[in-house]
């Protein structure tokens, strides 16, 4: 039923078709309406402890859906157990030229260079201060698009500053493919230096306030295991609260068809499925039980749901599957991984 109802949605320009669907979320939910669409979902018989958080049940919406802290609670009305928003920057900005993103229903696939168009940590924090929900809700941070990879550390750390009250975790976003020179940030010198102030900001933050925030880490899932294996010490290092792996991927399978592989961004969807699962697995193998995982990317039915967990993903987040197959796929996912 909801890809009767999205398929012609997909006719339209894609930003045009996001921006009517959570207008539609949104009217929904202040109508009251938007309950019935989170029948079935499914909690676990006893909340899942990772972070210092309790979830009540795996399934996560992943950042990029609501970047700005607009839709929060619209959102957690559908049943998602934990929200993450952004990425957000110091400074609003526009993000990069229109078209910028671009989706194909057949292959299930998307390809977005946004390029962190968002309406700064500012705005954010100000919505979240007024949503009334109970749901976890993680705050997605990074750099400013004219800001070198040696000084973003103080772009990050301005956001951290600014959110610390109103997250309950926060995401160091490194892996984007379209903000330049983002990716350098997952490697040597600048991983170290970035890592470095955000734990000192981190302890600064708990013993001032006695709250302490989980820092997640997300990676690119076009990493080498010999990059994935020099990132994870350096994680295990510094004692990072979580691993999100991972981000879009500028890989193009043979699959894709012409008008989506020939367009430049980071693709998520089904072509990712296997890649994401991969990226997790190998982490797994590095970090043990020592870092908590969530795994992103591809998941697009019940069985991916529980393939990601068993490559080593302790939570999931969709995007793609969410876009394509609606609340429906909450439900299917909280139901096929109850008990994993």
């Amino acid at each position: 039923m909801y890809e009767l109802i999205a398929r012609p949605l997909f006719w339209l320009p894609a930003e045009t078709s996001h921006g009517i669907a959570l207008g539609t979320l949104e009217r929904l939910h202040r109508l009251g309406l938007s309950g019935p669409l989170a029948a079935g979902v499914r909690t676990l018989p006893q909340p899942l402890r990772l972070m210092g958080l309790e979830f009540p049940h795996r399934i996560g919406l992943a950042a990029g859906l609501d970047k700005n802290g607009d839709h929060v609670d619209a959102l957690a009305a559908l049943g998602f157990a934990f929200l993450e928003i952004g990425t957000l920057t110091p400074r609003p900005q526009p993000g990069n030229p229109r078209p910028r993103l671009f989706r194909d229903f057949a292959t299930r696939s998307i390809v977005n260079r946004m390029g962190f168009n968002n309406k700064g940590i500012d705005h954010a924090v100000a919505r979240l201060r007024q949503h009334r929900g109970n749901i976890i809700v993680g705050v997605n941070i990074g750099k400013n698009r004219d800001t070198p990879a040696a000084s973003a550390e103080a772009d990050y750390l301005e956001c951290l500053r600014q959110c610390r009250d109103v997250a309950d975790y926060v995401t160091v976003n490194i892996s984007s493919p379209n903000t330049p020179g983002l990716r350098e940030l997952q490697f040597g010198e600048n991983l170290d230096r970035l890592l470095e102030g955000l734990k000192q900001a981190q302890s600064a933050q708990q013993a001032e306030s006695g709250n302490y925030l989980p820092l997640a880490v997300k990676l690119a899932p076009d990493l080498t295991a010999a990059e994935i294996r020099l990132i994870c010490a350096r994680l295990l290092a510094w004692r990072m609260d979580c691993i999100i792996a991972g981000n879009t991927t500028i890989s193009r399978p043979d699959s894709l068809p012409g008008h989506i592989a020939g367009e430049s961004g980071g693709l998520s969807g089904a072509p990712l499925t296997t890649l994401a699962r991969h990226t997790v697995r190998a982490i797994k193998e590095e970090v043990g039980n020592a870092i908590p995982i969530i795994g992103v990317g591809g998941i697009m039915s019940g069985h991916d749901g529980r393939a990601m967990l068993a490559a080593g993903a302790d939570l999931l987040q969709i995007y793609s599957g969410f876009i394509f197959r609606g609340p429906g796929l909450i439900r299917e996912l909280t139901e096929a991984v109850v008990d994993a």
